[in-house]
């Protein structure tokens, strides 16, 4: 064959497996895009399939002031988070197609129930709207997606129920909406506590003339509280702040340092939690009913989760330790003790962030939204802490039924290890 005609089939050759290689490139870029495509619709809600809102409180109990016309530890300040996940193998977290909204059914205001409303601009420097909180949350709306899950920070809410401002109920229960985006179309619901308390016994103490201020009597316990704080600290004060008493009402944070609030305080003043701990240390026994001598209270409890209850029997110092251990940490409220603790559940799993309530790990969902929030851990004692596992699960301890999630159920071992025999805990009886 004449080296033409073989040159030339080789040409010919090379045109037919370039076509060949291109026509291949296109084929994976179109199945790429299909791909794409197919990942994205998949990500769409789809009515006709299954999903949960898995929802709860970042912390298991809220406090604010009763009054705040003197001064003011806290204002009213809950937060709400939600994760989404549509039932499959496996499970998926979804964040987009959907809004998330939160109400309140029996607590739909709070001006009226707390005069927070009429001291914000001297504590806060802001005026806010009726109802509103310091971040423009209110008691209803849409919640905020916040990267993997939603959530409604600084919501204002009070313990007290629409048409009783007398009678205090801590365990407020909202109610949380995930609806498909642009239909409206409702994909699940739950209804979660939102704990919230004004539980806070100075006036075990600081009554007139009582044992935190022998020589005072204003007939009014924040007036107590600081007039004594003048008497111990007017030399102390920031230059051009003044006594307490000349300007209230005040806010502590405002000197002592509050993580809580993400105030600084004036450098050279010990925080807030310090400065408490510290002042009441031997003062205030370290057993559970000393530390509901200021948190939320031998009424409201707020320890309510299972290890607080028998057979484990845990309390607060088992926890934080003595008044003197958590007046001495570096870092309050953003360095607290550990559940993977070596003593407590280290062999178990291992946090990811430094708090309990930031750390997640099964599929990406928290640890509070299978286990609750942090000192309501499942089975809480409160009866509302059980509706949102109730509807889920069909019991009120920690999630722990696969196929809540999963379509079906998983041939491997679950979270921490989890056994796959629990499977035979929701088999049907006839089954068994």
């Amino acid at each position: 064959m004449p080296r033409l005609t073989i040159r030339k089939n080789w040409i010919l050759d090379g045109i037919r497996i370039g076509l060949i290689i291109a026509g291949l490139v296109l084929l994976g870029s179109r199945l790429s895009i299909d791909s794409a495509d197919a990942q994205a619709e998949n990500n769409t809600p789809n009515p006709a399939e299954k999903y949960i809102v898995l929802a709860w409180n970042d912390l298991g109990m809220h406090c604010y002031n009763r009054d705040f016309k003197d001064l003011a530890v806290l204002p009213p300040f809950n937060t709400l988070w939600a994760q989404v996940i549509r039932v499959d193998n496996p499970p998926q977290v979804i964040t987009t197609g959907i809004t998330v909204e939160f109400f309140f059914e029996n607590n739909t205001y709070s001006v009226g129930k707390s005069n927070f409303w009429t001291y914000d601009v001297e504590l806060f420097n802001d005026d806010l709207p009726d109802n509103v909180g310091l971040t423009g949350t209110g008691l209803f709306g849409d919640m905020t997606l916040a990267g993997d899950h939603f959530e409604a920070v600084g919501i204002p809410l009070t313990e007290f129920n629409d048409g009783d401002h007398i009678t205090p109920y801590p365990y407020q229960l909202a109610t949380v909406v995930v609806r498909q985006q642009g239909t409206n179309l409702e994909l699940a619901r739950a209804k979660v506590v939102a704990p919230v308390s004004t539980e806070m016994h100075c006036d075990y103490c600081h009554y007139d003339r009582g044992p935190g201020n022998e020589d005072i009597a204003t007939g009014v316990i924040e007036q107590n509280l600081l007039t004594k704080h003048d008497e111990e600290n007017s030399g102390k004060y920031p230059a051009g702040s003044g006594l307490l008493m000349n300007r209230r009402p005040i806010l502590c944070a405002e000197c002592h340092a509050s993580n809580a609030l993400s105030l600084p305080g004036v450098p050279g003043i010990p925080n807030l939690s310090h400065a408490m701990h510290e002042k009441h240390n031997e003062r205030v026994p370290d057993t559970l009913n000393g530390c509901y001598s200021c948190h939320p209270g031998p009424q409201t409890k707020c320890l309510r989760d299972v290890m607080s209850l028998s057979p484990y029997n845990l309390d607060c110092i088992d926890c934080h330790g003595t008044m003197f251990t958590v007046a001495n940490k570096p870092n309050p409220w953003l360095n607290e003790p550990r559940c993977d603790n070596v003593a407590c559940h280290g062999s178990g799993f291992q946090q990811d962030q430094p708090l309990y309530r930031m750390s997640k790990q099964h599929g990406g969902v928290y640890c509070e939204g299978c286990h609750d929030s942090t000192h309501a851990v499942a089975a809480s004692r409160e009866p509302s802490d059980w509706i949102k596992f109730d509807a889920l699960q069909g019991s009120h301890g920690t999630l722990k039924k696969c196929t809540v999630c999963h379509l079906t159920w998983p041939s491997q071992p679950g979270p921490h290890n989890l056994s796959f025999q629990l499977r035979s805990m929701y088999l049907p009886v006839v089954l068994r």
